[in-house]
């Protein structure tokens, strides 16, 4: 029985953030508990998912090529969320993110060399060699032998609060009632995005029909107990990490395998056989995490990306296979598109495209012209059958609501003043740095810097 014994810290979540807290705490000896909601063989929530995390970097590293300065950084993150970002904490994980790759090393995670071919990341993004299952079974190894205490299939369903100041927690241990006793706690339980039903308060009935790419037991339970009890909400509801995935996707934990990287190389319409918006804007890395919104905003949120044969080997290849039509029209007829629409959208879009020297390994100008809207790169004719089509929906990884946090990763309460013994890592308070888009391996890294802060701010104030 877990209301037998009495924690220096209670950490809730299993994923990245919640690993590193408990890590950083018990570390400096802090006695810890973890309450993983989900079973062990399904731990590690989105963290798992994960393939990688942004770096700063002033030379090139063992997994890093060339340098990406603080500055670049930020101004990638400013160009993403247009501004709106609490500078302060942006700037702190940005500089942070410096020295993360040294401490993930000495705690079991590897890393593979850098990166090349269709993501361009080699030079801003470390990748998990084994990806984030390897990653949260390397800290899951390193907890316990440490004397981490990790309980699986514990969901902590209500949070004993007093005045900003928390007391203990309820928790269903196995399916039974128990109570956890601690001095203090981290919460990074991740977003709402497995709650359906909070989605479609925030975007209507069209969040039916969105799929979860991560975990299903992030269902926003402590969230909405946090803000229920007086900590100050931070972010939009409407806001998330959503990218185009493949629409035959399960509804949930399809993972990072359902996303589509053949947009750039395509034309997308929507379910009326219109294109939308410009599918050449920027590279991938920029840009994929624009997708989901642009499809949710579609009529019943669903769109297909139209290639022709000479594109099918230029993007990593999809876990679902293209549905194939000798010609457009029967093509459409597969997608249950007008055929007669569909092939008028093409030969307009053909007629468009404009002479060019295509490169698919950067910005190469190859762009339409008199055509709205206009394709600015990678725009070449749609002309060597067989035709390919994915179809898209989106697909979300988790929402920007959370709660408010300062530098030292301390929830705020409604009040103004920081809670004495109750911090926050990770989705559920990356909203204050990701107030809308999204940079590629961000979210990690988030994660891993304010879980270390929060593990050394639980472990100060239960050591004071």
């Amino acid at each position: 029985m877990l209301r037998d014994k009495h924690y220096d810290l209670l950490v809730i979540g299993g994923g990245n953030a919640a690993l590193c807290a408990a890590l950083t705490a018990r570390e400096q000896g802090a006695s810890v508990l973890v309450c993983e909601h989900a079973p062990r063989a399904l731990r590690g929530g989105n963290s798992r998912h994960t393939r990688n995390l942004r770096c700063s970097h002033d030379a090139p590293t063992d997994v890093l090529t060339e340098n990406y300065s603080e500055e670049e950084y930020f101004e990638d993150l400013l160009r993403v969320t247009g501004g709106v970002t609490n500078e302060k904490l942006a700037r702190m994980t940005i500089h942070e993110s410096k020295f993360v790759t040294p401490w993930m090393y000495e705690r079991g995670v590897r890393f593979q060399p850098s990166l090349g071919g269709t993501l361009s990341l080699s030079r801003t993004n470390a990748f998990f060699l084994g990806g984030g299952k390897a990653l949260v079974n390397a800290y899951f190894a390193e907890a316990e032998k440490k004397g981490v205490e990790v309980v699986y299939d514990t969901e902590v369903v209500s949070l004993d609060i007093e005045e900003g100041f928390f007391k203990g927690a309820e928790v269903r241990y196995h399916g039974f009632p128990d109570y956890v006793r601690a001095k203090a706690l981290v919460v990074a339980s991740g977003g709402f995005q497995g709650n359906i039903e909070w989605l479609t308060e925030a975007w209507g009935p069209s969040a039916a029909n969105f799929i979860i790419r991560g975990t299903p037991f992030n269902k926003g339970l402590m969230l909405r107990d946090l803000l229920a009890k007086g900590a100050e909400p931070n972010g939009d509801p409407t806001q998330c990490h959503a990218v185009a995935i493949d629409a035959r996707a399960p509804k949930f934990d399809g993972g990072i395998v359902t996303r589509l990287d053949c947009v750039p190389f395509s034309i997308v319409v929507n379910n009326k056989a219109e294109r939308f918006y410009d599918e050449g804007e920027d590279v991938w890395p920029k840009r994929y995490a624009i997708w989901g919104r642009l499809v949710a905003q579609q009529p019943d949120q669903i769109a297909y990306a139209i290639i022709d044969t000479k594109c099918l080997k230029l993007f990593m290849p999809s876990v679902f296979p293209p549905i194939e039509g000798r010609t457009i029209e029967e093509l459409a007829g597969k997608l249950e598109l007008d055929p007669a629409k569909l092939s008028k959208t093409v030969k307009g879009f053909n007629a468009a495209v404009q002479p060019g020297s295509f490169d698919p390994s950067g910005l190469d100008g190859s762009r339409t012209e008199g055509l709205e809207p206009a394709k600015t790169n990678w725009a070449r004719k749609l002309d060597e059958p067989p035709y390919y089509a994915y179809p898209l929906r989106p697909g979300v990884t988790f929402t920007y609501l959370g709660v408010t946090v300062d530098e030292k990763a301390r929830i705020q309460m409604a009040d103004g003043k920081p809670s004495a013994n109750m911090l926050a890592a990770g989705e559920i308070m990356a909203g204050n740095i990701l107030g809308q888009g999204y940079l590629a391996g961000l979210g990690m890294t988030i994660g891993t810097v304010f879980g270390r802060i929060a593990g050394q701010e639980a472990a100060r104030y239960v050591n004071r």
